[in-house]
């Protein structure tokens, strides 16, 4: 028998429990009805009808047990079912196809799932776990099949599945669901980030838990290192109870450092904020003690829209925002649609390389309407906190004169309108292109900041896809040519009096973080649930060393020789 098991660590923690195996229902379906077109049509109403009172239960519950930032999880799939072009598409497939409705589902449903899979945007490919857990919901009323409940459980467990929907995971009894393994996923799929979300121990991607766990085993999972061990001996489980006793102590010692400014061991002021998909991610926020939002990502509603958001809708979004921050600042990066995101209620021109073409900031100023309206929205509510507006995309000066120049329009019109407007609004852009970060010394006297988009960055400085496995070695953060311009953005910046911060995946990386801080980063914005983790390697860092050490590092030739560097210094 199997006594341990690895898989990607999830969500960090140690757990213990009894194994509770969910099986896979069969799903399977014929795809050509032999039932009247009305017929399958009424099959398919009656199934979204079902799916909606569910997803309603559901949404209530959660609400009420874990409050409404994890309920409005709901809200995003109870659109899905009323998305009138997904109906229709779904609905021509049934009378032009002949297929059923469970058949026109799932094709209808696969283009957006693909979509969202393929983006580079870890937040948008959550999305696509919305589209899977509704479709798999509404196959199951069409197919009269019920799933098996994690919610009855009445001891200490271990979920161990293929995969957990957003649904089961909000749904999930804390008080006896300890953990959870899955077969499918990698850190940033939606059950990890849920898992972190929920602070509970995960493991993801084990590929065969289902299979070399049985029900009942007694398991143990370390979601900070991937190890599951099987019916462990007392040997064994000795040393994790004492592994678990001191991650314990650890996460004790950074909520002490929740409400505390972050600081370096000789006293350099370092600011630790937040990036969010949603109003609803400032909760959140807040727990974890951010000192700010970095990033406020506004795809999200337009993605979440059946229609174009209107200027009212976005300014309620951003409101909520900015009056539960309070006096923290929060950066608003303005609408970065196009290249990986699309909007399926507003075509956009076939591109043979979208990543290069029309997008974020180009897609914006080629849209001036949609942009208006967006800057509006912000303007209006900007008194309501302290507001920043960030561009994204930015490769030349004249986009950025164009962009502001817009943002001054609008604001000259709202005061005219009578519409209070803050008096003064920081404007930066995203250094995500390296002609920005070659021209950073001339962007510097224009901007208010900057914030280094390492995601991008990486990807157009070394010519290299991420989410291709084909070239994903050349996605280095530790590449000397990064860590150059990461020094030249800085350096520019500071000469003009200017802070740069760092939104990318780089800038919450712990053995990143001291090489980043020795090179000058002002601001490190991440996921809210490694703040503390970060403010509390912040603590035990001397800048000053740091800065040497960084210095040492940009000397060296290779990515590997800079990882390797700084590790022995920090060992």
């Amino acid at each position: 028998m199997v006594s341990k098991l690895l898989g990607i660590a999830g969500s960090g923690g140690i757990a213990f429990g009894k194994a509770y195996i969910v099986s896979e229902v069969d799903l399977s379906f014929d795809t050509y009805s032999t039932l009247p077109v009305d017929q399958e049509i009424s099959r398919l109403h009656h199934a979204l009808s079902q799916a909606e009172t569910d997803l309603q239960k559901i949404r209530e519950k959660v609400r009420q047990e874990q409050g409404i930032a994890n309920a409005t999880i709901f809200d995003a799939q109870i659109l899905v079912l009323h998305d009138p072009e997904l109906i229709k598409t779904i609905k021509e497939k049934i009378i032009e196809d002949k297929y059923t409705a469970e058949s026109s589902l799932e094709e209808a449903t696969s283009f957006y799932i693909n979509l969202f899979e393929e983006m580079d945007d870890e937040y948008m490919r959550e999305r696509a776990a919305d589209f899977r857990d509704v479709t798999r919901r509404v196959l199951l009323h069409l197919l009269g099949l019920e799933e098996q409940s994690i919610q009855d459980m009445d001891e200490d467990s271990i979920i161990v599945t293929e995969d957990i929907t957003p649904s089961e995971t909000a749904q999930m009894n804390l008080k006896f669901v300890k953990g959870f393994v899955t077969n499918l996923g990698g850190t940033t799929s939606h059950s990890a980030i849920m898992a972190r979300t929920l602070e509970v121990p995960a493991i993801v991607g084990t590929k065969n838990g289902t299979n070399k766990i049985r029900h009942g085993d007694f398991i143990v999972i370390n979601g900070s290192n991937g190890e599951i061990h099987i019916n462990p001996t007392d040997a064994v489980y000795d040393d994790l109870i004492k592994t678990h006793e001191e991650y314990i102590a650890e996460k004790a010692a950074w909520r002490a450092l929740k409400d505390q400014p972050t600081w370096t061991s000789d006293q350099s002021k370092i600011e630790l904020v937040a990036n969010i998909g949603s109003p609803q991610d400032v909760n959140q926020v807040l727990h974890h003690g951010a000192e700010g939002i970095g990033l406020y990502r506004t795809e999200f509603l337009y993605m979440e829209s059946a229609t174009l958001p209107t200027e009212e809708e976005q300014f309620e979004a951003y409101r909520y925002v900015l009056e539960k921050m309070g006096d923290k600042p929060v950066i608003v990066r303005t609408i970065d649609i196009g290249g990986d995101k699309k909007l399926p209620y507003l075509p956009l021109p076939e591109e043979k390389n979208p990543f290069l073409g029309l997008r974020a900031i180009r897609f914006a100023l080629q849209e001036p309407a949609i942009f208006k309206t967006q800057i509006r929205a912000l303007l209006r509510a900007s008194t309501f906190g302290n507001v920043k507006i960030m561009f994204p995309m930015i490769a030349t000066l004249e986009e950025f004169h164009q962009a502001k120049a817009i943002v001054d329009q609008q604001k000259l019109k709202l005061q005219n309108e009578k519409i209070a407007v803050a008096e003064h609004i920081d404007i930066g852009i995203m250094v995500e292109i390296p002609s920005a970060a070659l021209l950073a010394n001339q962007f510097a006297k224009e901007v208010d900041f900057f914030s280094i988009g390492t995601n991008d960055l990486i990807q157009y400085t070394l010519a290299a896809d991420r989410m291709n496995e084909n070239v994903a070695y050349l996605y280095q953060p530790f590449h000397p040519a990064i860590l150059h311009l990461v020094k030249m953005v800085i350096n520019a910046a500071h000469q003009e009096g200017k802070w740069v911060g760092m939104c990318g995946e780089m800038a919450s990386d712990l053995t990143a973080i001291p090489l980043l801080l020795g090179l000058g980063l002002d601001e490190f914005s991440m996921n809210a649930p490694s703040i503390l983790p970060v403010r509390n390697l912040m603590k035990t860092l001397d800048k000053s060393k740091m800065e040497q050490l960084a210095n040492h590092a940009l000397t060296l030739s290779t990515a590997e020789e800079v990882k390797e560097f700084i590790t022995n210094q920090l060992t």
